[in-house]
């Protein structure tokens, strides 16, 4: 990775790692975050993922000191600044609504935090010039930010919280304004940015593939605890909890249970009886019930008659339908279950089918 000084013109930023140490924060009574932890290194794109409420707007708001820390730490580059007040802690934030200033230009907006830190016009002029080449806003620096589109307002965000040359890039749901096609190609500029200047960046988002295609680690978090931390394809193929999973789109449940006799069982499914449980399960103990999800990508579809080949095959009946490009989306009825599964065959409503689960796609948890 590529380095520079501190000055105010360097373009490459020095990669700086961030440590949250048993951070708490209370709401009153309410405990919003309970003692999370989480560090990233100098350089890494971390993505805060987690449903609306979770905590994850908080953390970042604890990192930037605009909320206060009831217990724990916050380092940035082995400097505590959990005490500190925000404009000292040297670290920049991108809003979900921007917050760019209507009555400026372009380049008053980008340079608005290098005047408040007294910076010569010159050197203003100078930083904002690199920063419009950087992120593509060239001829737009005299234009007022209320002419331009969404991926427009957002560069400038990005550019004034750059030219700061902070230690730690914050960004809270920076693309949820955007529209799809918009939201898509921001999201690459953003990380082919991020990883030119070698800045450690801390991403809010609730869209898990948002958090898949930026992020180096993922910490999801729920209920103000982290649920799970790990590189994108630890996080996909190795869910450690339901709650992971079924964020993760493994949405679909199958309850069963392990007989005595090592087969699988469940009530209102039928499931080949030659199947046994270490055939797509490993060895878990008989007499336990376990709850099996699975992803609509990773289920094939087959005739109800299909050898099972060592899959967990259940069968059932098409009751619905859609075709989200590319694809088709079946609803699968099983007992008084529905499950989804895609498959890129039209098949006809009311079809006998059978879905078959190998081993590989199945995430497997015990039933407290």
């Amino acid at each position: 990775m590529v380095k520079a000084g501190r000055g105010i013109g360097a373009t490459i930023a020095v990669a700086t790692p961030i440590e949250v140490r048993e951070v708490s924060v209370l709401y009153g009574a309410n405990c919003v975050l309970d003692r999370v932890s989480l560090s990233a290194a100098g350089g890494e794109f971390i993505a805060l993922l987690g449903a609306s409420g979770c905590g994850k707007t908080t953390l970042l708001r604890a990192i930037c000191g605009f909320v206060a820390v009831a217990t724990g730490s916050i380092a940035v580059g082995g400097r505590d600044i959990t005490r500190l007040p925000p404009d000292k802690r040297n670290i920049a934030m991108v809003f979900q609504s921007y917050a760019l200033w209507p009555h400026m230009t372009v380049a008053q907006n980008i340079g608005y935090g290098l005047k408040l830190r007294g910076v010569g016009r010159a050197e203003i002029a100078r930083r904002v010039a690199e920063l419009l080449a950087m992120l593509r806003l060239e001829g737009l620096g005299e234009r007022k930010v209320t002419a331009l589109s969404g991926g427009q307002r957002q560069r400038v965000a990005l550019g004034r919280a750059l030219a700061i040359n902070p230690q730690i890039l914050l960004l809270d749901e920076p693309l949820s304004n955007l529209d799809a096609r918009i939201r898509e190609e921001v999201r690459h500029e953003i990380k082919t940015l991020q990883q030119t200047l070698g800045i450690t960046t801390v991403h809010v988002t609730h869209d898990r593939q948002e958090a898949m295609v930026m992020a180096d680690r993922i910490v999801i978090l729920d209920g103000g605890r982290i649920a799970q931390i790990g590189t994108p394809e630890e996080i996909y193929n190795h869910p450690n909890s339901p709650f992971v999973a079924s964020f993760m789109g493994a949405a679909n449940v199958v309850p069963l249970r392990v007989r005595s006799d090592g087969q699988l069982a469940c009530d209102g499914i039928e499931i080949d009886p030659s199947l046994l449980v270490a055939d797509v399960m490993g060895h878990w103990p008989c007499d336990t019930s376990v709850s099996v999800y699975f992803r609509s990508e990773e289920a094939r579809l087959c005739p109800p008659d299909h050898p099972s080949g060592g899959c967990l095959l259940l069968r059932g009946e098409i009751v619905q339908c859609s075709y989200p490009g590319g694809f088709y989306r079946y609803a699968v009825r099983i007992g008084s279950r529905q499950y989804l599964v895609d498959d890129v065959r039209r098949l006809a409503i009311g079809e006998a089918i059978g879905i078959a689960l190998p081993a590989t796609a199945l995430h497997i948890y015990p039933v407290d």
